[in-house]
């Protein structure tokens, strides 16, 4: 693997001050940070797809590693990685997997096994709302729309299953039964334990369920369905409006989930804040102001090693090293949650912060490659330890690390947004 422009010992001392920001800005040095990460995935990538076995009719991708099985949003975010490298078909097999496996009510299990779908917590969590979004750029990427012809009513029903099991009609917005169902496990702004039973209306997920219906608006006229896309895109105008109505919270310039009892904000700054600003939900003002206030903010989002998961503000603030019961999401980095923030910080014209923060994390993921060929889940961003899964604890047969690969690859398309102006911003039209 080739050697960076600055030694190991560099890694962890750049960051921090204005002379140390602008080390992780220079050109030079993120282009290195870029060849290196892009010498070690050419072999990662490999290890994240799987060929067809069991119940998995096509070619699929996992996060490898510690996890060998299909995750929803893991899949999804690595396929459009893998439609920036000039291959698309990943994303079309994980469209017709999940639409051909959906049952009559349109459920289907977020993770799947060539045995069958897999229960948590002893239930089977719903996939997130995105099938129609994969659709969408497979279709986009493809310069084709007629494929999605007999998956259609499938993709429907997977998306109406979440219009009938977590829409609240009394605030026009979507809610999540419980935090894991939401991918972020743990997530503070959620109730993440099976006792906890109260319920909230939730920024992330409405986002996604906003993209879904601006996907679906383009799929179904591109099928010849001028009055379904009609009401699509009147569906997603709606939520984004009953959002910026309902979880804005003004005086603290932020999005916040909201309890459907009392109709109060919850105001705790996390994660799922600013996906609303993946979507270009917020109008330009709101969208700058709470990424000035929160995300570039070294009290609440922003750490030396790149953006936390959760603000440091937040009482239940923490980087503890774990992966069970549950992934931890109350303060780690995160290679898909900086990804996330990248898109929102480009949509409103912060990309020389996207920029600090591909050095920030890249300079652990380089570190990690040199150290274990592989990647983590998560990073102490106090500290910019690699956390889970433990290096000491999860170990392979001949005595590896168990890593983990999955989205981290996105942080390839961070870099390449900042070095060659090639974003990958998962746009929607109408957006």
């Amino acid at each position: 693997m080739k050697k960076l422009l600055f030694g190991v010992a560099t890694l962890f001392v750049a960051c921090g001050t204005n002379e140390q920001n602008s080390f992780l800005t220079d050109k030079t040095q993120l282009q290195g940070i870029y060849d290196e990460i892009s010498e070690g995935f050419v072999q990662l990538r490999k290890e994240v797809v799987r060929q067809p076995q069991g119940c998995l009719k096509y070619p699929y991708l996992i996060p490898a590693g510690f996890y060998q099985n299909l995750w929803d949003w893991d899949a999804f975010f690595m396929a459009n990685h893998f439609i920036s490298r000039g291959e698309p078909q990943y994303m079309k097999d994980w469209v017709q997997l999940y639409a051909d496996l959906a049952d009559e009510t349109g459920y289907i299990s977020g993770s799947l096994t060539p045995e069958g779908p897999r229960p948590m917590y002893s239930k089977y969590a719903p996939m997130k709302p995105l099938l129609a979004q994969g659709a969408y750029h497979y279709s986009v990427a493809a310069g084709d729309f007629s494929w999605i012809a007999p998956h259609y009513e499938a993709i429907k029903r997977v998306v109406n299953y979440q219009r009938e099991k977590r829409f609240d009609p009394k605030y026009g917005l979507y809610f999540w039964e419980i935090a894991m169902f939401s991918g972020a496990d743990n997530n503070p702004a959620l109730n993440y334990w099976d006792g906890d039973t109260r319920s909230y209306l939730c920024t992330d997920a409405s986002a996604f369920m906003y993209g879904e219906m601006l996907s679906l608006a383009v799929i179904a006229r591109e099928l010849g369905n001028k009055v379904e896309s009609e009401q699509f895109a009147a569906e997603a105008k709606a939520i984004k409006e009953n959002l910026n109505k309902y979880c804005w919270n003004e005086k603290d310039q932020c999005y916040y989930n909201v309890d459907r009892e009392t109709g109060d904000h919850y105001p705790r700054v996390s994660y799922s804040s600013f996906v609303p600003l993946m979507y270009k939900m917020a109008p330009e003002a709101a969208g700058r102001t709470t990424l000035q206030r929160y995300m570039l903010n070294s009290e609440a989002m922003r750490s030396d090693y790149g953006f936390r998961s959760l603000s440091k503000a937040d009482p239940e603030y923490n980087n503890k090293n774990i992966i069970k019961p549950f992934s931890n999401w109350q303060g780690p980095i995160w290679g898909i949650t900086n990804y996330i923030y990248s898109i929102a910080l480009k949509h409103y014209g912060f990309e020389q912060e996207i920029a600090w923060m591909a050095g920030a994390v890249g300079q652990l993921i380089v570190k990690d490659l040199r150290d274990f060929g592989t990647m983590h889940e998560t990073y102490h961003a106090e500290t910019g330890e690699p956390l889970a899964p433990s290096s000491f604890k999860y170990k392979t047969a001949d005595g590896r690390i168990q890593g983990f690969v999955s989205w981290n690859l996105c942080m390839q398309n961070v870099l390449e947004g900042v070095l060659q102006d090639k974003w990958m911003l998962l746009e929607i039209e109408g957006m």
